[in-house]
């Protein structure tokens, strides 16, 4: 309902409201229109476009696995450059003797396990150790895949086939396009159910609290490994279908500036939020453009710095983390509050929405 200054109350009418996938009406509308767009997405679209398309779901799935992690549990990874690694390097692999239907959940599957042998001894880390921690162990799994030469072919990387699902050739962008979507949205599907179960709700408290979740039983070991295979099985599935979008992979593609990149998705889309997993995707994509375009407008000496595009980053980050913690999400979600209260906003009427605004973060 809304009263005289156009403020939006929301009436809980059940227990489960909040356990809703869609909790308001409207939502489903708007989805399924989001749904319409997507599938019609590579009629109308220009083939570097839809390459890019590809590329913006192929992040949004490696964000999310990142964000179950660190902005779900809290737990902060300088390492998941290693498991996109061992999820496009074990599908590359696996896909000489089996077909893609069953290398593709084999290779998240083994990044998963990978992310167990990290998660083990980065249970008694936290902070800024732990993130030590976990770049030191994407530094061991680099090794290992540059030196393993026998299996991974070293620095002379390795070429991968175009996706074969029975007799049907994902042979363009457009048809690889179709697969990426559906598993990104599966995987979102998948996270919204996690997340409202009582093991999501045991993450969240991880985050929020160790010292409150461990006093009414959250088992922390259990949970924040469980956290560490799921993540990085996700980000492995993303890293299989990375491969074959590009289809050849080296060592050098997989290092901290990937990292870094999936931290920039979480953190400027919207730490904490399945949304923020698709703002950072976009934005991710999209500012390398921008960098390019930026370059023919400065200085030459400044555009020929290699490294001008992490610099750019990190400004970025800094910016977000210190102006607005809650990344292009946030934003987002102001907005819909100014025109749901336009004409009648009021400058400040935005802090009375933090609560309901980090309820929708879901």
């Amino acid at each position: 309902m809304r009263g005289g200054n156009s403020v939006k109350f929301i009436r809980k009418s059940s227990y489960d409201y909040d356990l809703r996938l869609f909790p308001e009406p409207e939502d489903k509308f708007w989805y399924a229109l989001l749904g319409i767009a997507l599938l019609i997405a590579p009629l109308i679209l220009p083939p570097y476009f839809l390459g890019q398309a590809v590329l913006v779901g192929i992040y949004v799935i490696a964000g999310f696995g990142l964000m179950l992690l660190s902005g779900y549990t809290g737990q902060i990874s300088l390492g998941h450059a290693a498991f996109f690694a061992v999820g496009a390097y074990a599908t590359a692999v696996l896909e000489k003797s089996l077909p893609f239907v069953l290398a593709f959940p084999a290779a998240g599957l083994i990044a998963g396990a990978v992310g167990i042998l990290v998660g083990l001894p980065a249970l008694r880390l936290s902070g800024i150790y732990l993130a030590i921690g976990t770049l030191a162990s994407s530094f061991i799994i680099g090794e290992v895949i540059a030196r393993w030469e026998s299996v991974t072919r070293g620095s002379s990387g390795f070429a991968i086939s175009k996706i074969r699902i029975g007799d049907f050739l994902l042979d363009s962008d457009a048809r690889l396009y179709y697969l990426v979507i559906a598993v990104a949205v599966a995987a979102l599907w998948l996270g919204r159910n996690i997340l409202r179960s009582p093991l999501g709700i045991a993450m969240m408290a991880i985050r929020d609290s160790q010292t409150a979740a461990q006093s009414v039983g959250v088992p922390l070991a259990r949970v924040k490994l469980i956290a560490f295979a799921l993540s990085a099985a996700f980000t492995g599935l993303a890293g299989a279908l990375y491969a074959h979008k590009i289809q050849f992979i080296d060592p050098d593609q997989f290092t901290l500036l990937l990292s870094v990149e999936l931290l920039v998705i979480i953190f400027i889309g919207g730490i904490g939020s399945l949304h923020g997993c698709v703002f950072g995707a976009v934005f991710i994509i999209v500012l390398p453009q921008a960098i390019a375009i930026l370059k023919d407008h400065i200085p030459s000496y400044l555009a020929e710095q290699t490294g001008l595009q992490a610099a750019i980053y990190a400004v970025l980050l800094l910016g977000f983390i210190l102006f607005e913690p809650a990344g292009l999400y946030g934003i987002w979600l102001k907005t819909k509050h100014y025109f749901s209260q336009f004409p009648h906003y009021q400058k400040g009427s935005q802090k009375d929405q933090k609560s309901h605004a980090r309820g929708e973060s879901w």
